[in-house]
């Protein structure tokens, strides 16, 4: 990582950890209450190289189960106060640890899930020659609207065109894309499809 975007992803992380800590104190409180514990959901991630990281998220999902115990589909399981979450994007929040650790970087394709590291053609898995992002190219592109072909078109261009000043345009423009609620889910779903690889 370029030394000038881990400086920036060092300090402003640590500003908006400090600036945000009422509305994270707050968050931790409405999901005790509302959802329950655990508070935050922790995964793991492929991060640069797809090296597994574990990814800090605030739940937004309830722990419900069918009668053979399996968890319910996410759509039954998302609560209205994860919903709201994820539409102001609050529960990205604990992922500013992540950051602050150089797992991730404020910029960068959104660390995915690990077992879709085998089903990238190779041109897409070259979405992992960056750090990941809290947000990306993708994201202001779309987000979740948009069809995972697209999503990792998206993904590639960015590291082909990385430049410091593109991750502060990128950064506007999700502010601004938060605002606006844009792309939050993919139609009939409440997140986006499962990628299960290419068509061809």
């Amino acid at each position: 990582m370029p030394f000038s975007k881990r400086l920036f992803d060092f300090i402003f992380a640590s500003l908006a950890l400090i600036i945000l800590s009422p509305i994270i104190f707050l968050t931790t409180i409405l999901i005790r209450v509302f959802i329950g514990t655990p508070i935050l959901f922790t995964q793991m991630r492929p991060g640069l190289r797809g090296i597994p990281f574990h990814i800090y998220k605030f739940r937004t999902m309830t722990n419900r189960r069918g009668t053979q115990g399996e968890l319910l589909p996410d759509a039954e399981r998302l609560t209205r106060l994860g919903k709201t979450l994820r539409a102001l994007s609050l529960d990205e929040l604990p992922e500013l640890l992540n950051i602050l650790r150089g797992e991730m970087s404020f910029v960068g394709p959104r660390p995915l899930l690990m077992e879709y590291l085998p089903r990238y053609s190779p041109e897409q898995a070259r979405r992992h020659d960056v750090i990941p992002g809290l947000t990306g190219w993708a994201q202001i592109n779309g987000r979740n609207a948009l069809s995972w072909e697209d999503k990792f078109k998206y993904d590639v261009w960015y590291v082909d065109h990385w430049s410091f000043w593109l991750d502060i345009k990128i950064i506007f423009m999700t502010a601004w894309k938060v605002f606006k609620r844009e792309g939050i889910s993919q139609e009939g779903h409440a997140t986006a499809e499962y990628f299960m690889g290419n068509k061809d």
